[in-house]
């Protein structure tokens, strides 16, 4: 729908109204007949407040990035209405309680315009100085370059999260949306609503262009995530050109096609932007909402507003004409005491909020102490210890089998083990085996409903990496994702952020692993998948050689603090390494590697495996005395051990090293001599003979170890 600004404006005055809940423009007008004379002045009050604080963000933004001499002024400048309305009026949150469970979230998508989020939490009185603005974009301050999760480097309270490149923002508010729908359907009674929240997220063109909010748009309709709040920053600019040099379809028109209720308002004119996001926030209609807000880039620097030289930091020259020009005084970094007490008056509204949420809180806790037992651990990441869950699952057995089919018998161990933990798949269950049985499927109509515990995200791996990160950042579930390991390249940029933004609540379980797979030919043989995944920083990669490596990985997964873990599983059967007792196994492999086979003479030689090739290495190290066997399931985990334990695996005295996997062999270098790999694509052909042929055989390895010296 698009609203009027003269029949908006009169909604706007109710919506500052207490008790207002608007459902669209007739209605609000409707009210406006009911409204007093002293509440419409206070209304009117409210606005110009609002209009004042907009102005002020506007300094913030121009003063911190002109010091700077680096950011995009573009966004803050225009989007400073927008910010008024959500800080200043809409969103419930406490500034000094950041992570309370029941605020709303607010996420940038667009988030090289960080100093739009950095000058509102400021200003609605986050732990966020003055000073910190000042060090925009410099070392070690709270406001980097862009917004990131508090982790081991940035602390800033009230980011929500690490979006990283465009799109994924508005993907990670559609995993935050399916998070807080899920709290709500399992935790909230008849009695007792303790979580209500909605999820805003503020978008431009470039997130749109990118396909993964597509395929997020798309899942956040079908699965009908009415508390989710878009706002698209439209000024028709992208970085090289103005954005018809490049788009042309009618954005509101696709969102509809989706299935979200839509708005096209002025997103300059705060009685509209208002009364939007009321009516939007009330609309508990079972469709997201998409509301296109019409803005001018750079608003208020005359010389760039409009243009796409807004976008960057091109306005610097001019930021003390502009200054003055929307009514700054010449002090830097300037803020009122109106407007500090105006959020003053912000603040103690929602503390209101706040303190009521916790009577009812606690009420609900002295009625469920089962479940607020549940919450609080899962809120706090409290999890059973590794060595109590790897005791905890029964061993598996000594027949051969894909390490897949032994992950979907762990998994149900682990569901069972920690009731936060839910599982996905990007329409790949029956391969993947993921499942969590009993668990029920989340969503919206068929035999879903929101407390499932497995998530249909559709043939969509992109935005299901995406939507995974924003479970995780909403702090209650562990959220793991599957597909084929080939297609994880899909899922790259999200995994690269969730390991940079050091999110240990998700996981990636990756099956299919390898040239094994066989008939589907090399556009599904992944020989350079699992390295790729072993370069990016703070990921643990799991490559399991058999059922009770499988239970370690999985247990690692969930019980890691520091980051997320990819579990890279069989199609094809893998033979157990009965001679070893399984927990053995399973403690060797929380540590990264482990000998799987002791030298029974002077040890001569030292063959270092992981996944399928484990049992080729052992195969052919049964005539050799002199050789120890590795397996080494996880490199990263293995590098964070002591250099004792180390030594123990793999002594330096020993020199004589070959390595062995079914994938592209430069990493293996780091600890052998000689390396058995496959360093090209592979072809169609049943799985065994594609391995022989590529030397995937004890044989082979045996061959190419009577060649070294």
């Amino acid at each position: 729908m698009k609203f009027s600004t003269l029949a908006i404006a009169a909604a706007a005055l109710a919506a500052g109204v207490e008790g207002f809940s608007a459902v669209g423009p007739a209605r609000s007008v409707r009210q406006l007949s009911m409204l007093k004379m002293a509440e419409a002045a206070t209304a009117v009050d409210k606005m110009a407040a609002l209009a004042t604080a907009a102005n002020e963000a506007r300094g913030l933004a121009m003063d911190s990035i002109a010091a700077a001499h680096s950011g995009h002024m573009g966004l803050p400048l225009g989007c400073a209405e927008i910010g008024a309305t959500l800080y200043g009026s809409q969103m419930q949150y406490n500034p000094k309680d950041p992570t309370w469970i029941n605020r709303d979230r607010f996420i940038l998508s667009a988030g090289h315009g960080s100093m739009f989020l950095y000058s509102w939490l400021n200003l609605a009185g986050f732990d966020l100085s003055i000073e910190e603005l000042k060090n925009f974009r410099q070392h070690h301050s709270q406001t980097p370059g862009h917004p990131e999760f508090p982790n081991s480097e940035h602390t800033t309270p009230g980011i929500e999260c690490t979006t990283g490149p465009l799109g994924a923002g508005v993907s990670n508010a559609v995993g935050f949306a399916v998070s807080e729908k899920m709290a709500a359907a399992r935790y909230n009674t008849d009695e007792h609503k303790i979580f209500d929240h909605h999820i805003f997220a503020l978008a431009g063109d470039g997130c749109f262009q990118e396909g993964v909010s597509a395929e997020s748009a798309a899942f956040a309709a079908h699965e009908k995530l009415d508390n989710l709040i878009v706002l698209y920053d439209s000024n028709e600019v992208t970085l090289d050109k103005m954005a018809e040099y490049t788009q042309s379809e009618d954005i509101i028109k696709r969102y509809d096609a989706y299935g979200w209720e839509t708005y096209e308002i002025d997103g300059h004119d705060l009685a509209v932007v208002e009364a939007t996001i009321a009516a939007a926030k009330a609309s508990n209609n079972g469709k997201p909402k998409f509301i296109k807000c019409n803005t001018i880039i750079g608003k208020g620097m005359e010389e760039t507003e409009g243009t796409n030289a807004a976008h960057g930091e091109a306005g610097v020259p001019y930021v003390d004409k502009a200054r003055a020009s929307i009514g700054l005084p010449a002090e830097k970094w300037f803020v009122s005491e109106g407007t500090r007490d105006f959020f003053t008056t912000v603040q103690e509204k929602n503390m209101k909020i706040y303190n009521d949420w916790h009577s009812t809180y606690a009420a609900w806790k002295a009625a469920n102490p089962a479940m607020a037992t549940e919450l609080e651990n899962a809120v706090a990441d409290i999890v059973p210890s590794a060595e109590e869950m790897i005791a905890s699952i029964p061993e598996m057995g000594g027949a051969a089998e894909a390490t897949r089919v032994s992950g979907f018998k762990v998994i149900q161990e682990i569901a069972k083990g920690v009731p936060n933990y839910i599982s996905g798949s990007a329409d790949l269950h029956g391969s993947t085996r993921n499942y969590i049985n009993d668990g029920g499927n989340f969503g919206a109509g068929f035999d879903k409903s929101y407390k499932g515990k497995n998530l249909y995200f559709g043939i969509r791996e992109h935005s299901m990496g995406a939507i995974l990160n924003g479970i995780a950042y909403h702090g209650i579930f562990k959220a793991s994702g599957s597909t084929f390991a080939v297609f994880v390249d899909y899922m790259r940029p999200t995994i690269r952020v969730a390991s940079l933004a050091e999110l240990n609540r998700v996981s990636y379980i990756l099956t299919h692993d390898s040239i094994g797979v066989g008939e589907d030919g090399p556009t599904h043989q992944p020989v350079e998948t699992v390295s790729g995944l072993r370069v990016i920083p703070n990921l643990d990669v799991f490559r399991p050689s058999d059922a009770e490596e499988t239970v370690a990985a999985y247990v690692s997964s969930v019980t890691r603090k520091e980051g997320p873990t990819a579990l890279i599983l069989s199609r094809q059967n893998l033979v157990q390494n009965v001679d070893m007792p399984a927990m053995e196994r399973r403690a060797g492999s929380l540590k990264g590697a482990y000998v799987a086979k002791k030298e029974t003479a002077d040890l001569d030689l030292i063959i270092i495996a992981t996944g399928s090739e484990v049992q080729h290495a052992l195969a052919a190290a049964k005539d050799m005395p002199g050789a120890r066997v590795v397996s080494m399931p996880c490199m990263e985990l293995y590098e964070r051990q002591s250099d004792d334990y180390k030594e123990t695996v793999l002594p330096s005295t020993c020199t004589k090293r070959i390595a062995m996997e079914a994938g592209v062999s430069g990493l293996w270098y780091k600890y052998a001599s000689k390396v058995v790999g496959v360093d090209r694509f592979g072809f169609s052909a049943p799985g065994d003979i594609v391995m022989k042929e590529l030397g995937m055989s004890a044989e082979n390895l045996a061959s190419e170890i009577a060649t070294m010296n």
